[in-house]
């Protein structure tokens, strides 16, 4: 039997979704242990004139708790 915990976390990327979601997790596993999936809660877009500048999630990130 395991417990997990749920924290949210955000990141933003200047290059896509997907590099914003593998910062995010990136940087999770360098302080969360047991890190085991996260749920993409919501998207976002910085526009600047008409160019995106920069594309962000806000995740939640699921991780095991050890004994």
């Amino acid at each position: 039997m395991s417990v997990a915990r749920v924290t949210e976390i955000s990141s933003t990327s200047t290059k896509s979704f997907e590099d914003a979601v593998a910062t995010g997790i990136s940087r999770a596993t360098k302080t969360l242990r047991g890190v085991s999936g996260a749920w993409v809660k919501e998207h976002k877009v910085a526009v600047k004139g008409d160019k995106i500048v920069s594309w962000q999630v806000n995740m939640m990130v699921t991780f095991v708790l050890e004994d």
